[in-house]
């Protein structure tokens, strides 16, 4: 009998010691990839984020950038990387909803990547040149339309962001207004400014600087309300087009296997870090407003969104750079 309460207690106590021994996450650095370069809104987004959650956890957060085919690339990396927490990324509706549809992925967003929580929305603004005659949304479509292919929009490539506001835009209201692909959104300002493009769908918090210093005017923003960052400019839904709506948004996502404890962690804490004022402030200053939503709410969000971007893609016969 006391036999078996000494082997009874030695399991006990190596069981507990072995809980013990169980590592808190995160006892180490997490990585967060990035598929955009240096500069560009996802870049923003991430430092900005980024910092507020290492603070939360107590661990660093290391941006890593990985760049390219819109994307994919830092999406494929997290797909194939260890689902332990410790790689992370923050993937924008490009590589989530728009991508299935434009390119031959090897991952899968529904599959290969777990939506942790979205991280923040904006909206694009419209823009064009100063020395174009249209000073409102209705004015630019009769402009369009009575000089059909005549004006182009300047977008940061073929399924981009600007590209996928403008071609919806295009269906919207009927225009023929011809694409012009750069490689980067911030590479086809001169020409806008210069009038070389006439307009383009932009991150609103790349061009609104432009837009005060009077060196574009705005038109437009394409979310379904008015942007904090520009209240005085309509929205294209109340422009005449009812029910248009396209947001730029990025979210935290994890490989998928990631443990259930750890994704519940990093959701709460990331919606904990979007509540800051100051991180708030910061946000709005780039253009954005932070969500911090479930994952579930995030989940059914992209699968909400991709059949939307399919039909746009097939209808405007939209191919890959």
């Amino acid at each position: 009998m006391q036999r078996m309460f000494v082997l009874a207690f030695s399991i006990a106590a190596a069981a507990a010691g072995g809980a013990m021994a169980q590592p808190l996450y995160p006892d180490k650095p997490i990585h967060l990839l990035v598929g955009f370069p240096p500069g560009s809104q996802a870049d923003t987004v991430a430092r900005l984020f980024g910092q507020k959650l290492a603070e939360a956890v107590g661990r660093p957060v290391v941006i890593d950038t990985a760049s390219g085919a819109a994307g994919s690339i830092a999406a494929d990396r997290l797909a194939k990387a260890a689902p332990d927490g410790y790689t992370l990324g923050l993937m924008g509706e490009v590589q989530m909803v728009i991508n299935p549809s434009l390119y031959k992925l090897a991952y899968d967003p529904l599959k290969d990547l777990a939506p942790i929580s979205q991280v923040t929305w904006s909206p694009n603004m419209l823009v064009v040149n100063n020395a174009v005659a249209a000073r409102s949304v209705e004015e630019l479509v009769r402009l369009a339309n009575s000089h059909p292919g005549a004006l182009t929009f300047a977008s940061g490539g073929s399924g981009s962001s600007p590209h996928m506001a403008a071609e919806l835009f295009n269906a919207s209201a009927g225009t023929d207004i011809r694409h012009i692909a750069y490689k980067g959104v911030v590479l086809g300002l001169p020409d806008l400014i210069s009038g070389r493009v006439t307009m383009m769908f932009s991150p609103i918090g790349i061009v609104l600087p432009l837009v005060r210093e009077g060196k574009l005017r705005a038109l437009a923003v394409t979310s379904s309300k008015r942007s904090p960052a520009a209240p005085g400019v309509p929205t294209i839904a109340e422009s005449g087009y009812a029910g248009f709506e396209y947001t730029a948004w990025y979210g935290l996502v994890a490989p998928a296997g990631t443990p259930a404890a750890v994704m519940r962690k990093l959701q709460l804490e990331t919606a904990k870090v979007l509540a800051l004022p100051d991180l708030h402030a910061k946000l709005a200053d780039a253009g954005v407003e932070g969500v911090g939503n479930s994952s579930d709410e995030f989940t059914a969000m992209i699968k909400s969104e991709i059949p939307k971007w399919a039909k746009v893609i097939k209808d405007a016969d939209i191919k890959p750079d």
